[in-house]
């Protein structure tokens, strides 16, 4: 199974809290928005550079707690199994903490 592809029987380990993350997605879109109008209003380098560093780390600390939330739930769950599965979800968290890093 892809990491895109999920069983109609598993939810994702953020699934309980989807309301918040999605709160916090839309409040990071709203703030790429504001960087699109200071393009367009022509506003000082400094101060686009100063939102694109809030946008940024906003969506790092999104994704820091959606990997918490995956290793928590999805990666102990296929451990517990063992097996496989179980090495195929620390590859997956591996390489994904690979990105993060390198982002």
């Amino acid at each position: 199974m892809s990491a895109a592809t999920v069983a109609p029987s598993t939810a994702p380990g953020y699934t309980g809290r989807k309301d918040s993350h999605l709160k916090r997605l839309r409040r990071v879109e709203g703030q790429v928005r504001g960087l699109q109008r200071m393009v367009e209003e022509d506003k000082y380098c400094i101060d686009v550079l100063t939102q694109v560093s809030a946008a940024t780390k906003a969506l790092q600390s999104f994704s820091l707690e959606l990997l918490g939330e995956h290793l928590a739930h999805c990666v102990v769950d296929a451990a517990a199994k063992g097996g496989a599965e179980a090495e195929e979800k620390v590859r997956e968290a591996s390489e994904a903490i690979a990105r993060l890093v390198r982002s």
